[in-house]
């Protein structure tokens, strides 16, 4: 998007449609991004889900080993983002998701050639995640590149609804071949071959006059919002929960069809409705978004508990509602009180992402199995629930009472 472009007055805006709206919200360039934004995660999210399965194969390990390895390779991608977003800030956004999908093809290439070979597997996902780590900051880097803030609500919702649906629809490509993962690894690599002579194609960022100075690598951290980092690491520290340990609950209580389709229709309800609320969740008041998204959140949750299909499937769709409240509104916050690049900003953000994940895994895998152990397991989403309503109102409070804090 060019700089510059005047920003509809109050009225006209009310005065169109909402497809009218988000259409005029999008260049050429933008929309292409989209496009590859929904194919990189469709071509990641068909390999994703199997990972385990591979790497017990090829690496002929326990799962411990595995989870050892997928650990390593997480903390790398979330741990690094801050970096490779500095990285992008100086690189460029365009040369930077070019590189990126050549990473991503290079790790399919690993991947396809590295049967029988278990240094190869290995290297395979860590350069996977390294481009990951690459790609996601640069794309929303990209995507909200010199737009105003009114428009930046609906660039990063639509970015956020095409990498949702290639995490919806990836699972479902792999499974159509997960007895022949040789043929999978050829497709993902031909994917990512032509995705990355697709982004050789995309505009040049303009140029931002209005750009933060870039900061010496030591320095990635300078700038941090503290409060939208700080609420982005508890919110995936409690969604978490819901990816890690609902697949392990709902074992005995719902098929596997049932189950996959719950999934599947989180994160189509996640890319349907945060595009249709991005209008609404910008301009509300930060302590508001977190009530309501945090209230779905744990409504959610407490559904879960019932163990029923009806319950569990309706706590996935409360889920979606404030998942997509709050990952939008998070960034959001971050882009409006950070002091850096808005690619800059993103790492960040991904870095308290990764945070939020290693909580989850620590505290709620040991809480998890000290309930299951007391045969309590719908116990563990009513506590999850009861920290989606205590906890946000403390960490505001925490967050007022420092000195020189950023109110929402």
């Amino acid at each position: 998007m060019r700089a510059g472009r005047p920003v509809p007055a109050p009225g006209a805006a009310r005065r169109r449609g909402p497809a009218d709206r988000a259409g005029r919200s999008l260049s050429g360039a933008h929309r292409a991004l989209l496009a590859g934004g929904f194919l990189v995660n469709l071509g990641t999210f068909a390999v994703y889900p199997y990972l385990a399965v591979l790497l017990r194969d090829r690496l002929g390990a326990g799962m411990a080993e595995v989870g050892l390895v997928l650990g390593a390779a997480t903390l790398v991608q979330f741990a690094g983002a801050p970096f490779t977003a500095a990285f992008a800030e100086r690189a460029g956004l365009k040369r930077s998701l070019t590189l990126a999908t050549g990473l991503y093809c290079a790790g399919a290439v690993t991947y396809l050639y590295g049967a029988g070979r278990p240094a190869l597997t290995v290297l395979g996902l860590f350069l996977s995640c390294g481009a990951g780590a690459l790609y996601s900051p640069a794309f929303r880097g990209y995507l909200v590149h010199a737009a105003p803030p009114g428009r930046r609500p609906r660039l990063l919702s639509a970015g956020n609804a095409a990498g949702n649906l290639g995490i919806a629809l990836g699972p479902v490509a792999g499974a159509l071949f997960l007895a022949e993962p040789g043929r999978l690894f050829a497709l993902t690599t031909v994917l990512y071959a032509l995705l990355a002579a697709g982004h050789l194609l995309l505009r040049p960022e303009p140029r931002d006059g209005d750009a933060p100075p870039v900061e010496p690598f030591r320095r990635v951290l300078h700038g941090l919002a503290g409060l939208p980092f700080a609420v982005t690491v508890l919110t995936h520290y409690l969604y978490l929960q819901f990816y890690q340990y609902l697949a392990v609950y709902a074992e005995g209580r719902l098929a596997t069809a049932v189950f996959g389709a719950v999934m599947m229709g989180y994160a189509l309800g996640l890319a349907v409705l945060q595009p249709l609320l991005a209008g609404r969740i910008g301009p509300l008041r930060y302590p508001v978004a977190l009530a309501i998204g945090f209230s779905c959140t744990g409504a959610g949750m407490a559904a879960f508990a019932t163990g029923h299909p009806a319950g569990i499937g309706a706590g996935a769709l409360a889920l979606s509602a404030g998942t997509a409240v709050l990952f939008l509104k998070n960034d959001l916050e971050a882009l409006a009180h950070s002091r850096r690049s808005a690619t800059v900003t993103f790492g960040q953000q991904r870095l308290a992402v990764g945070l939020g994940s290693l909580l989850s895994g620590l505290i709620g895998g040991r809480l998890y199995g000290l309930l299951e152990e007391a045969g309590a397991l719908p116990g563990f989403w009513l506590l999850v629930a009861a920290q989606c309503v205590l906890l946000p109102p403390l960490l505001l409070l925490a967050a007022r009472r420092l000195p020189g804090a950023r109110r929402g």
